[in-house]
């Protein structure tokens, strides 16, 4: 089936910025000044989509792909002068607090020490009477969050498996007690999802009259200790009444890595999301679509096989493919603006759950240089059905990449560099490496590629200390790095304007 909505030959081209990256005074990327900054330089240079990472809470080690919950909103992102503007906050409550010392470096330790204390000020200062918000609660879309939040502070962030027996395994006379000695703390968890929405909404929208649409990112996985796992452990999961799991994700042995990886997530009980018609993951992605207009599902080519990992097992090695719903869970979907992350290992019955979806997949520039003159990432290769990269969150900066290359290495790239451009009749200029960084972008947006997303570290040529995440590694510069406002540039937005208007994007 043809993805009709995602529309084919409608060529367009965005960057990828991250809300974590965004300027702001307040030690991260904010819902705030910075944002619809960034969305007027994005209008200014042509550029069509912004793509953000998951928009959860982070866990341990500070990754939006290992959160407490599928569906919850990171409070960090909560603008302070936002809620000075609406009388929640008085400007004394957070103007001497410093929240990081350096600008371009997220300090994730003081996020967590200031950031829910100044929000608790504005809670007290909330109207509960207000009657979007009675609305907002008695929905209950965030009840469960809320309650597993509340649950962690009072055990002092432990994970759930190791809380009191009665809370860890959800005895309904004990859960309703600490609900009610603990109502005003439970509905503070609320108030955050409630206030992040507020102030999502106003930013989307203002990037819709922006003609800017939002990609947003979506997990497969979620975090063992989180708030599905708790709740729902044998609706959901492979997992037996006290939660603990058999099996677990991860990726097989490939080129980077010689044992796999064993990422520890719990992994999905197909069959009984089959019996109920997918409910869980029908909803999931209804939700995700309420906050963005294109939606980019991470490690899609689970849905067609998965990688379980004995929970036991020393390395990746000793686990197993075992069937994914395939078509079965998008047939109960619809048409809609999915992209499809395609990357590791890929064999044809991917290629076949892609083909028959017809979710655009998606291409990285970077991969393309292994000696292969026929390898699908060379730009030549595209196809229109495609969202090309130069790289994405977890690859090097394309300058870094470049400076990465020993003298071999250099002379290959470059040859097949030249190469690429002669055919695409796109000019080479290397100079310098800013023009070849500027050249690689010029080669992606002249593609087939109907939908072409630069990083925004590409879009200034910055280096490896820009890098977002190096997978693999435990860093306390994963997840870290910001721009600044400066970085907003007038000739860099004049340049990929150009670029839209040369290759009708």
């Amino acid at each position: 089936m043809e993805n009709k909505d995602y529309k084919k030959g409608k060529r367009k081209a965005g960057v990828l910025m991250p809300v974590s990256s965004l300027p702001s005074p307040f030690g991260i990327g904010t819902l705030g000044a910075g944002a619809y900054a960034f969305v007027d330089w994005l209008e200014s240079a042509g550029m069509k989509i912004w793509q953000v990472l998951p928009l959860l809470p982070t866990g341990y080690g500070d990754s939006p792909y290992q959160s407490f919950a599928a569906d919850a909103l990171n409070y960090y992102f909560i603008d302070f002068d936002l809620l000075q503007q609406d009388g929640l906050l008085e400007i004394s409550d957070y103007e001497n607090v410093c929240f990081a010392d350096d600008d371009r470096r997220v300090d994730y330790g003081r996020q967590f020490a200031y950031k829910t204390e100044i929000l608790k000020k504005a809670y007290a200062r909330f109207d509960k009477t207000d009657g979007a918000w009675q609305t907002f609660v008695k929905a209950g879309k965030y009840a469960d969050y809320a309650l597993f939040m509340s649950l962690k502070v009072h055990f002092s962030y432990a994970p759930w498996e190791d809380w009191d027996e009665p809370l860890k395994n959800r005895d309904e006379r004990a859960l309703k007690a600490y609900e009610s000695e603990h109502a005003d703390e439970i509905e503070f968890w609320q108030f955050t999802q409630y206030i992040f929405l507020k102030q999502w909404n106003a930013l989307h929208d203002y990037a819709r009259k922006k003609g800017v649409e939002i990609m947003g990112d979506m997990p497969i996985y979620v975090a063992y200790d989180s708030v599905e796992t708790w709740a729902y452990r044998q609706d959901l999961f492979m997992l037996d009444e006290q939660g603990n799991a058999a099996l677990r994700a991860g990726v097989p042995p490939d080129a980077f890595s010689d044992d796999g990886q064993f990422w520890g997530n719990p992994v999905y009980d197909w069959d009984k999301h089959a019996q109920n018609g997918y409910q869980w993951w029908c909803k999931r992605i209804d939700y995700a679509f309420s906050l963005f207009d294109i939606v980019r599902i991470d490690h899609f080519r689970a849905f067609d096989r998965f990688y379980a990992v004995p929970a036991t097992a020393e390395t990746a090695r000793e686990g197993e493919w075992l069937d994914g719903p395939k078509e079965a869970l998008f047939a109960k979907l619809g048409k809609r603006a999915i992209v499809a992350e395609d990357l590791g290992t890929i064999d044809d019955g991917v290629r076949r759950l892609l083909k028959n979806t017809g979710y655009p997949n998606m291409k990285i520039f970077e991969f393309a240089f292994d000696g292969n003159k026929e390898n699908e990432y060379l730009p030549a290769f595209y196809n229109e059905n495609c969202v090309a990269y130069t790289g994405t969150h977890d690859n090097e900066p394309l300058r870094a990449f470049m400076e990465s290359m020993d003298v071999k290495e250099r002379k290959a790239f470059t040859d097949e560099l030249e190469n690429q451009c002669l055919q695409a009749d796109v000019a080479y200029i290397r100079e310098s490496i800013d023009d070849e960084c500027e050249s690689v972008i010029r080669l992606l947006m002249s593609s087939k590629a109907d939908t072409v997303i630069v990083p925004m570290q590409d879009v200034l040529c910055f280096g490896e200390e820009s890098r977002l995440n190096a997978p693999s590694t435990v860093s306390g510069k994963n997840w870290t790095f910001r721009f600044t406002l400066c970085d907003f540039k007038r000739r860099k937005a004049a340049w990929l304007k150009s670029m839209t208007e040369e290759y009708n994007r």
